[in-house]
Formats: C-alpha cells, sequence, structure tokens
C-alpha cells in the first residue's frame, strides 16, 4: 500500500495541492510531460510568453525528485567552474556559469513575487571538508570562484564549528547566494502561478506513446489522444520506457533523507543561522533544518527499513556524532528519491526529433536546473535559436554497463549505510 505522503514536504507543505484534468478536445502549441521544477517552469514561463501549454503528469504535481528532494538552492554544478570550462569550452563553460550562479537568486525573487510559501531561507549553503583533501578542494574551488567574483568565502574549521555547531569539519565553503526551500512548497507555488498565466495541468495521466503524423505530435494515453506542435520532455531521473533509449543515458542512483521531531532550538546549537550543508565526502551526506526545527539528514541511497530499520539508526548515530549533546531523537518521517547522474556531471539537452526536446542527467541540482529550463525552454519556443541554450544539443549516448554501474553503487551505499549505522 502506497503511503499517503512521499516526503516530509508532501505532509508540511503550506501551498495547496493540485489535481487536474485533460481537456481531450482542445490542441495546444506545447506539451510537458512530468510535473516537476523543469515541467512547470516550462508551463509559467512559456504561457507568460503566450504559448498554450499543457502539463501531463503521471502521479501528482511534485511526485519525482522535485517532492523528494533535499531543498538545497545551489550555484553552480557538482563541478567546480574550472573543471566546467574543460568539458564545454571557455566560451561555453563561462556562459554557463554565470547563469548558473544567477540561478539562485532568480529562485528566490520567484518566490518573492509570487509569495510562494516553501519556508525560502536565503542564508546560503555550506559545503564543508569532511578531511584536508577535502579542504583543499574547496579551497580550488572557493579561489575560482572568487575569481569569478562570487560571493563565496573560505571558512576555517573554527568558523565551521561556529555556523554548524559541531566540530567535525576542518573547514567549509559557505556560498552566500545559496539557501534552502520546502521542495514541494516551491513546486506546488511554480503549479499555482502556471495555472494563474494561462498554462493547462492535467494529473494522473501516464503518457503511453508519442507520434507525428501531419505535423503535429499525438500524445496517447489509454484511448484518449492529445496534440501539440512541440513536446517536451520533463521527466529526468523519472524518465521511463516513452522514448526508446533514452533512460540508457544516466546513471540512476537513490538518495534519501530522514527528518526528526523538532529539536528545541533554544538547548542545541545544530546550523544556528539557517544553513544547509553538504560535505566532500565520495559518498556524501547532507544536513538542514526545516522552520520547525526538525533535523533533515540525508544521504547516497534509498531507505533500508529492514535490519532494524537500519537508515533510521544511521541518521540517529550520525547525529550523535555531530552533536553528542543533542537530546533524544525520534524520527517522524523517511524517504528517497531518484538522481539522474552522468558520466561527467553535466547535464545534456538532447534533441530526439523535430519539435521534441529533453534537458537530462540533473546531476542532483534539480531545484536551479529545472527552473533555469522551463525559461530557456519558454524563450527557445518563442523565437530564441537553438545556439543560445545553456548547452549544445547533443545526440543520445548510452552509458556504458549503466544497469552494473547502478548495482554497485547501490550496493556500495548500502554498505556504507550499515557500517554507519553500528
Amino acid at each position: 500500500m502506497e503511503e499517503k505522503y512521499i516526503s516530509l514536504w508532501d505532509k508540511s507543505a503550506e501551498e495547496n495541492d493540485y489535481a487536474g484534468h485533460v481537456e481531450t478536445t482542445r490542441d495546444a502549441d506545447v506539451i510537458v510531460v512530468g510535473g516537476g521544477f523543469t515541467g512547470l517552469s516550462t508551463a509559467y514561463h512559456g504561457a507568460k510568453l503566450g504559448l498554450d501549454i499543457h502539463v501531463l503528469e503521471a502521479n501528482k504535481i511534485g511526485y519525482g525528485g522535485s517532492g523528494r528532494n533535499t531543498g538545497l538552492v545551489n550555484a553552480g554544478l557538482w563541478l567546480p567552474p574550472q573543471d566546467v570550462n574543460k568539458k564545454l569550452g571557455t566560451e561555453t563553460g563561462a556562459s554557463l556559469i554565470e547563469t548558473l550562479g544567477k540561478m539562485p537568486e532568480y529562485v528566490f525573487s520567484l518566490i518573492e513575487k509570487h509569495q510562494i510559501q516553501c519556508e525560502a531561507t536565503q542564508n546560503g549553503t555550506i559545503h564543508a571538508a569532511h578531511s584536508l583533501t577535502g579542504l583543499k578542494n574547496l579551497e580550488a574551488r572557493a579561489q575560482e570562484w572568487q575569481r569569478l567574483g562570487a560571493p563565496v568565502e573560505l571558512l576555517t574549521a573554527k568558523e565551521t564549528e561556529s555556523k554548524t555547531g559541531t566540530k567535525r569539519f576542518y573547514g567549509g565553503l559557505l556560498d552566500n547566494r545559496a539557501g534552502t526551500i520546502n521542495p514541494m512548497g516551491y513546486v506546488r507555488g511554480l503549479a499555482r502561478i502556471a495555472l494563474a498565466a494561462g498554462a493547462r495541468i492535467s494529473t494522473g495521466i501516464h503518457v503511453e506513446k508519442l507520434a507525428r503524423e501531419n505535423g503535429l505530435w499525438q500524445v496517447q494515453f489509454g484511448e484518449q489522444i492529445l496534440r501539440a506542435k512541440t513536446i517536451i520532455l520533463a521527466t529526468n531521473a523519472y524518465t521511463d520506457n516513452l522514448w526508446p533509449g533514452l533512460k540508457q543515458t544516466f546513471t540512476k542512483i537513490n538518495y534519501f533523507n530522514i527528518a526528526t521531531t523538532p529539536i528545541n532550538e533554544k538547548l542545541y546549537s545544530v546550523l544556528p543561522e539557517g544553513h544547509g550543508l553538504w560535505d566532500t565526502g565520495k559518498i556524501m551526506f547532507s544536513l538542514r533544518k526545516d522552520i520547525h526545527g526538525r533535523l533533515v539528514i540525508g544521504s547516497m541511497g534509498s531507505i533500508v527499513k529492514g535490519m532494524e530499520k537500519m537508515s533510521e539508526r544511521w541518521a540517529v548515530r550520525n547525529l550523535r556524532r555531530l552533536y553528542p549533546e543533542l537530546g533524544e531523537i525520534n524520527i517522524e518521517n523517511a524517504w528517497h528519491g531518484n538522481i539522474a547522474m552522468t558520466p561527467n556531471h553535466l547535464f545534456r539537452i538532447h534533441k530526439l526529433a523535430d519539435n521534441l526536446y529533453t534537458p537530462i542527467g540533473y546531476n542532483g541540482r534539480g531545484i536551479t536546473t529545472g527552473t533555469m529550463f522551463g525559461k530557456v525552454f519558454a524563450e527557445l519556443l518563442t523565437g530564441k535559436e537553438e545556439a543560445k541554450l545553456p548547452v549544445p544539443i547533443t545526440p543520445l549516448s548510452p552509458v556504458k554497463g549503466r544497469l552494473l554501474k547502478q548495482n554497485l553503487m547501490h550496493l556500495a551505499f548500502t554498505v556504507n549505510q550499515f557500517v554507519k549505522s553500528l
């Protein structure tokens, strides 16, 4: 039996959920498959530019990664800026870095403009050094970001302790552009403003087939068909077999989060300034608070309910290692979602056929990346050249040994979770 809520955010979001129905007699300029950050940002920005857009979501708004996200609104990519330039070339790389560097501010400006209720806190995020090697990596990142004029600060171990409340880190990189949100609140807010702008949204629609006839795309689900000039597949890590070969272009990993009941913040100093945090470990973990004082701790892997609730034990053990003085720790919610990882840690844009596009492989940066893609696709479909997209359009390229990699990573994440739950 499926749980009532897919995550803490689904339960605690103040923005109302939305459920819509298909209008089968009306064609659209654009049909977007997927009701997450990308799909709803496309709907909002496209409708604002005069496009007739219909979003089709197989489950509920934010059912995929958007509602299961940790909620860190970060600038840039997993890769440091210098590596982005190496992989994309200086001109394209610099443009992408600049665009993504501005995206947290753009996300927070949308939230403010439309009063999206999503616990928005723009106090920055901290990339924490779990080792001396991790600190050296952060020093290189900081140097490059500061050269580019970004408002980042390299923190000493003592400064990191002051901002996190724990002595476990060797230092940290504070990015003042970033922050935290309730991601389900944000995605529901995007749905609300997309509808207000004139877009249509239908939930509970599983698209089964795409076909092209007389210059239009036919989107089939059950016995029903909708038509549109353009299709955007906005499914990312939740991509299925709708388009042959598409889900073979990334490696799917899980990321889990566990939320405690609210702590007494007068007694325990955990992230006192409201920063979100993630570390430099190869199997990284993340930590943040919500506005009610719940601690949300997560890592790569999936929730393991067996073995005496191993994932919950992992959460309690790790919180105790970080904050030995914490009082009783009670778990309120646990969930996991999917991340689409690409071999080079760069997202991609594929043009699968005429007027059929998909952005994919967000590598765990869905909030800013999805919002950005919605904006740029709306611009593309109203006259902007393909050459102006943030990364070049590339053909499908399957990941070699994808299933083996997925299975090995799943095993490694589970073993890591087991060892750190002891």
